[in-house]
């Protein structure tokens, strides 16, 4: 057996010492493997627009990627949306709104693979674009301070100390200005067709005409929506009626997530905006670079939001530059009875400050029994009183439509809910009741139309930036049509009778923020609708004759005359 050992050893080292001339093989050395180099952005496309998008870049998205001995293929991460991949390209047409995403992977002759996932982004079609001032809008308290009165207290307390504002977000002018394309961006919706202002117009107090908000796909609110104005003072900091929101912050990302209403998720609004050209500069002029984040977005809108401080009303043109009260100098006698009757029935007891803010959230006792449990026990919160006369509907779930409804319910309506709040308890804790006459009841819906302000819709630094804008062209010739003007103010028109040619078109501009109209008696002349800002116009008759008119809010005590001669 050692020997049969011996002789093996001794082949094998006969058979290594063997030279039979043939050069020895090795193996060559392997080159780097692929590795990501240049990632892909998102990439922004149309719905119903045929797309190629090679994902490769020219071979620059990996490195150590030499053509040739690569591959490449792409794995839709998500629904295809009309797309089709074939090696580094993606290809097709995408047939709705929405975010594909993918990955791209990069494999050598070895084996070894480097992978970059990236988004394409369907817009809807026909989406405009923001027209932005070339000097951006301010809208910082250094730029645009509050007046004095907020800083004054009435019954101890100061409008400007219920602040909600965090100190790490401060309004800023660009934050705002961010914030204000973000508001009103239908793109901020899952399918292109709703913005924050869909539901939060301007005209209607920052609120909604709907007892119920319609969402991106038909679906409805839960409550009335809410009013935005004086969002900024609220010192419990809590947002929704419900308070369910801990901060502004937090609840301007809400309704974008809500299945109901814009339902779109952090992530893929992240996507969204960061292929969306118009965004990279604003982010970088509002937090330095062009990343977008669902933070940043959060603070721009909520700066926004705060910046929009009604500080403009008739109510407010009655306080001196250092902040004291003469309100004879601008209200009405009717309208300074309402102010004193807000003062002594109770309703400055929750209505508080000169910015007319709720305190927190209160059982004002709607319902007998609570079928809506709110913040609990019945308890909601009030949006500011600025602005209520332009509100189509009051109370959380929107069910009075007009102011005197909501005078009727307090006057007499509050029901014995065993949750009501203490303030709107009598002495012997049945609901209050105050018993007002129709002319106190009159005057004090005349002090609640002085709250409102025509700023949030008239200033440019709160319009709507995707608005069309309307360009000058050249009208063709025309006869000259005469026109005449007149201005409402108080319960006045001025003039209060004109005389003007057959056909004339008069024009009546309110100018105090106050309802008003102009209503022809003479059957055939018209009427203006009631409004509370801008003008309205109406043609005049072609036979001569004078012809009498009323405000149709103030009737016989606001009334004018034209003669058509």
């Amino acid at each position: 057996m050692p020997n049969r050992h011996l002789r093996l050893a001794l082949v094998l080292a006969a058979l290594a010492g063997c030279d039979d001339g043939m050069p020895s093989v090795v193996a060559p050395t392997p080159g780097p493997a692929p590795v990501l180099a240049s990632p892909n952005i998102a990439v922004g496309t149309t719905a119903g627009t045929a797309i190629t998008y090679d994902a490769s870049k020219g071979g620059t998205t990996f490195g150590n990627a030499t053509a040739g001995t690569v591959r490449y293929a792409i794995t839709f991460l998500t629904a295809a949306n009309g797309l089709t991949a074939s090696g580094a390209t993606v290809t097709g047409t995408c047939t709705a709104p929405g975010v594909t995403r993918a990955v791209l992977t990069v494999s050598d002759s070895l084996g070894r693979s480097a992978a970059d996932t990236f988004a394409i982004v369907a817009f809807a079609p026909g989406l405009a674009l923001p027209t932005l001032p070339v000097t951006p809008f301010t809208y910082a308290d250094a730029d645009v301070p509050l007046p004095a009165h907020y800083r004054l207290p009435v019954n101890g307390v100061t409008a400007v100390s219920a602040d909600n504002s965090p100190a790490d977000n401060a309004i800023t002018n660009a934050g705002a200005a961010l914030g204000r394309v973000l508001f009103y961006d239908q793109r901020l919706s899952a399918n292109d067709g709703l913005a924050c202002a869909g539901c939060h117009s301007a005209f209607v107090g920052y609120s909604d005409t709907p007892q119920r908000s319609v969402g991106f796909a038909g679906g409805l609110t839960n409550r009335y929506s809410p009013a935005l104005v004086n969002a900024r003072f609220y010192a419990r900091g809590r947002f929704y009626r419900d308070e369910r929101a801990a901060t502004l912050e937090a609840q301007v990302l809400r309704p974008i997530q809500d299945g109901n209403e814009m339902g779109m998720s952090l992530d893929v609004l992240v996507v969204k905006l960061s292929a969306t050209a118009y965004y990279a500069p604003l982010f970088a002029s509002a937090f330095g670079t062009t990343t977008v984040t669902s933070d940043r977005i959060a603070r721009a809108l909520a700066q926004y939001v705060r910046s929009l401080s009604s500080t403009n009303s008739r109510y407010d043109r009655a306080f001196s530059a250092t902040g004291v009260a003469n309100l004879a100098s601008v209200l009405t006698p009717r309208e300074i009875e309402g102010e004193q009757l807000f003062r002594t029935t109770g309703c400055a007891a929750c209505h508080t400050t000169v910015a007319m803010i709720n305190d927190a959230p209160a059982n004002i006792g709607l319902d007998a029994v609570t079928a809506d449990t709110g913040a609990g026990r019945g308890r909601f919160k009030s949006p500011s009183l600025r602005n209520v006369a332009l509100r189509p509907r009051f109370m959380h779930d929107g069910r009075f439509t007009s102011l005197e409804q909501v005078v009727d319910f307090y006057d007499g309506g509050v029901q014995p809910n065993p949750d009501l709040d203490p303030r709107l308890r009598a002495a012997g804790g049945a609901p209050k009741r105050l018993n007002l006459t129709a002319g106190q009841k009159s005057a004090l819906i005349a002090f609640l139309q002085t709250l409102s302000d025509s700023t949030f819709f008239t200033t440019p630094r709160f319009a709507n930036p995707f608005a069309p804008v309307v360009m000058p062209t050249v009208p063709p010739v025309a006869p000259t049509v005469p026109t005449a003007a007149v201005t409402m103010r108080a319960t006045a028109f001025q003039p209060n009778s004109l005389s003007v040619l057959p056909g004339t078109v008069v024009t009546w501009t309110n100018l105090d923020n106050a309802r008003h109209s102009a209503s022809f008696t003479t059957a055939g002349v018209g009427a203006t609708p009631i409004f509370t800002s801008g003008s309205q116009s109406l043609t005049m008759p072609s036979v001569a004759g004078t012809y009498a008119y009323r405000c149709a809010v103030h009737g016989a005590g606001m009334s004018g005359t034209v003669t058509v001669r």
